[in-house]
C-alpha cells in the first residue's frame, strides 16, 4: 500500500458516511402511485417529472446499484414504457445492476417498471403481474334522452368522434379499440420475455391473460425472482453499512411548502371537475386489485 492510500484510508475513518468510498451506497428511487393518470392537484408518474430524478440516482458516485420501489397499479402504457426505456438506458451507461422491490403493487404498466430492473424483488403479499391492456368508458345515451338534451358534435373526420359515450355505441369502433388494444398487449408481451427470458416458467395463455397474483405464484411462473424488502436484501448483498439514499425530486421553495404541489401549478390547475375524474380513475385502478 502506498503511503498516499495509507493516507487516504487513516483520513475515511472521521469522514462522515456519505463521503467515505468503502461504505457501499445504493440509491433509492420511489416509484409509487398511478402512471400518467394526473391532474395538478393529484400529479401521476410521468417520465418528464422522473428524468431528473433517475438521472441523480444514476448519477451518485460509488453507487454499486440502483434500488427502484414500485408501488403502482399501472396506468399509462406510453409513460410506463417511456420511464422503462429511460432507466434502462441509464443503467446501461452508467453499468449499474437495477433492483425492483414491489410493495402492494406491480401491476401492469407497474410490472413494466419492475421489468426495467435485473432483479424483481416483492413482499410475500405483493400483487404482480396483470399483463395485459384496459380501456373503460361510459355510456349516457339514454339520460340524455330522459333529459331531452341533444347532442350535438361538429367535426371533419370520418372516425373523429370514435366512442363518443354521448352517442350510440358502433360495432366498428368496438373492433378498432380492441385491435388497438391488442398491438399494445404484444409489445408489452414482447418487453416482458426480453426482459425476463429463460425465467418465464408458465405457459403464454396464463402469464399473458391480465391476470395478477401474490409472490410465491409470480416466482414460480418467473415474474419476480425472490420475497424479500430492501433494507435486508441490500444488507445481505452489501453489508451491514450499505447506504441506502432516497433520491427525490428537486422542488421549490414554495413546492415544499405545498406538499410538492408548485404554486404556478395550484393557480394553473383546471378545477374540481377534473380532478375528482382522475380521483375516480386512480381508485378504479387500486381497486382492480382488491386495494
Amino acid at each position: 500500500m502506498t503511503i498516499p492510500e495509507m493516507l487516504l484510508q487513516a483520513v475515511q475513518w472521521v469522514l462522515p458516511a456519505r463521503f467515505r468510498a468503502d461504505i457501499p451506497v445504493v440509491p433509492v428511487v420511489r416509484l409509487a402511485g398511478t402512471i400518467g393518470v394526473a391532474t395538478p392537484l393529484r400529479p401521476g408518474l410521468m417520465l418528464a417529472s422522473l428524468a431528473r430524478t433517475l438521472e441523480r440516482a444514476f448519477s451518485v458516485r460509488g453507487a454499486r446499484a440502483v434500488a427502484l420501489i414500485v408501488n403502482s397499479p399501472g396506468g399509462s402504457p406510453s409513460q410506463s414504457h417511456l420511464i422503462f426505456t429511460r432507466i434502462r438506458a441509464l443503467a446501461a451507461e452508467k453499468k449499474l445492476p437495477v433492483i425492483a422491490f414491489i410493495e402492494d403493487v406491480g401491476a401492469s404498466g407497474g410490472y413494466m417498471l419492475a421489468c426495467a430492473a435485473d432483479e424483481i424483488v416483492c413482499d410475500q403479499y405483493s400483487i404482480v403481474g396483470s399483463i395485459g391492456v384496459v380501456g373503460g368508458s361510459f355510456g349516457f345515451v339514454e339520460l340524455m334522452e330522459k333529459l331531452g338534451v341533444e347532442r350535438r358534435v361538429y367535426a371533419s373526420g370520418e372516425r373523429k368522434v370514435m366512442l363518443d359515450p354521448f352517442q350510440p355505441e358502433k360495432p366498428e369502433d368496438v373492433k378498432r379499440i380492441h385491435a388497438i388494444q391488442k398491438d399494445i398487449h404484444e409489445h408489452f408481451i414482447a418487453l416482458v420475455k426480453a426482459r425476463r427470458g429463460a425465467k418465464l416458467k408458465g405457459a403464454d395463455k396464463t402469464l399473458f391473460s391480465g391476470e395478477f397474483w401474490t409472490a410465491d405464484k409470480a416466482i414460480e411462473l418467473g415474474l419476480a425472482d425472490r420475497v424479500g424488502d430492501l433494507r435486508s436484501t441490500l444488507r445481505e448483498r452489501y453489508g451491514d453499512k450499505v447506504r441506502t439514499p432516497l433520491i427525490e425530486a428537486e422542488r421549490s421553495f414554495l413546492g415544499r411548502k405545498l406538499s410538492g404541489v408548485g404554486m404556478e401549478r395550484l393557480l394553473a390547475q383546471p378545477g374540481l371537475a377534473d380532478d375528482l375524474v382522475s380521483a375516480l380513475e386512480t381508485r378504479a385502478l387500486w381497486s382492480r386489485y382488491g386495494l
